[in-house]
């Protein structure tokens, strides 16, 4: 991968850990519902939200940490590399998730698993 190739993919993760941590930031400030709950309708549904606006947070969380990391693979020349079969990510995968760990054929791969994972029957 060229320098100007490491730059670009370098500059799009920046720019996209500042608009996740913006959105994370949004996400983690809580509803003001008010104190007017005088419904179990209304409390649950505020619980719902919060919980909600949590499991969102989490999930900007484990982007700008896969974004920290890929980040570092730039600085320790790892960038690009699958961390599974160690082979190269192909850019038509860094242009699409520049926080790649994985090469197109891990990563279908590990999508196959997780299906045949979640739809395996058990026998008694």
């Amino acid at each position: 991968m060229t320098k100007e190739e490491l730059k670009k993919y370098q500059e799009k993760l920046e720019k996209e850990k500042v608009r996740l941590l913006k959105e994370a930031k949004a996400q983690s400030q809580p509803e003001d519902f008010g104190d007017d709950t005088d419904h179990f309708d209304e409390e649950s549904d505020e619980a719902e939200e919060i919980g909600n606006r949590l499991a969102i947070s989490r999930v900007f969380k484990d982007r700008i940490n896969d974004i920290d990391l890929a980040l570092n693979k730039i600085k320790t020349g790892k960038y690009g590399i699958c961390e599974q079969c160690q082979s190269e990510i192909f850019g038509k995968v860094l242009s699409i998730v520049p926080a790649s760990r994985l090469c197109q054929k891990c990563k279908i791969k590990n999508t196959l698993k997780k299906i045949g994972d979640k739809f395996k029957i058990t026998r008694a």
